[in-house]
């Protein structure tokens, strides 16, 4: 339930809340309340707005994900995908874009302006293997430099990772898709 609630409407709502009570303490006398009021909900109610300020939204997923792809992400995901799916989802605070650091490590970001933008994201299954598909707005980066990058791009996402790069049906839209291989067998760790 908190993980959909952004951190900052909370500390602006508590924060507004307590302020308010301050202030009504402040009218009819009340030291207790008023102190609170002042010293607890002004600041929460700042932080609120602070951290409004910086925040990022969670990507939206394009596509529903179906029963059986949840099954295979349990099974196959390797922990840098389940990282990404994770990370991308949720509200984030501080950071520029999603994926920013990624994207300038790759080569991908040259300036903040030209940085590829991640608008969507869809779990499914290729070849009876579990598939994330990151789908980024890239008017700046085309297709032939994200295909350049494509042995770079894979090494970054693991050994155990499929990538393919391909256009969107929209313009300036790129799909990276990481596939879990399945014909590489996996090492676990014992128990």
């Amino acid at each position: 339930m908190f993980g959909v609630i952004p951190l900052s409407l909370v500390l602006i709502n508590v924060g507004g809340l307590l302020a308010l009570i301050g202030f009504f303490a402040y009218a009819i006398d009340d030291p207790t309340f008023n102190l609170i009021g002042f010293f607890y909900g002004i600041p929460l109610f700042l932080g609120g707005l602070a951290l409004k300020s910086a925040e990022l939204e969670p990507v939206p997923f394009t596509k529903v994900t179906q029963p059986n792809t949840l099954k295979l992400r349990e099974e196959q995901a390797t922990p840098t995908l389940n990282q990404i799916r994770k990370d991308v989802t949720r509200f984030r605070y501080g950071q520029e874009a999603h994926l920013d650091i990624a994207l300038e490590k790759l080569g991908l970001a040259p300036s903040d302006d030209d940085r590829p933008v991640l608008k969507g994201l869809e779990e499914s299954e290729i070849g009876g293997a579990y598939a994330l598909t990151l789908e980024f707005y890239s008017p700046f980066m085309t297709i032939d430099i994200w295909q350049e990058k494509h042995d770079k791009i894979t090494k970054f996402f693991g050994p155990d990772v499929k990538v393919t790069i391909a256009p969107d049906d929209e313009e300036e839209e790129i799909n990276l898709t990481l596939i879990v291989d399945r014909d590489k067998e996996r090492v676990t760790s014992p128990v």
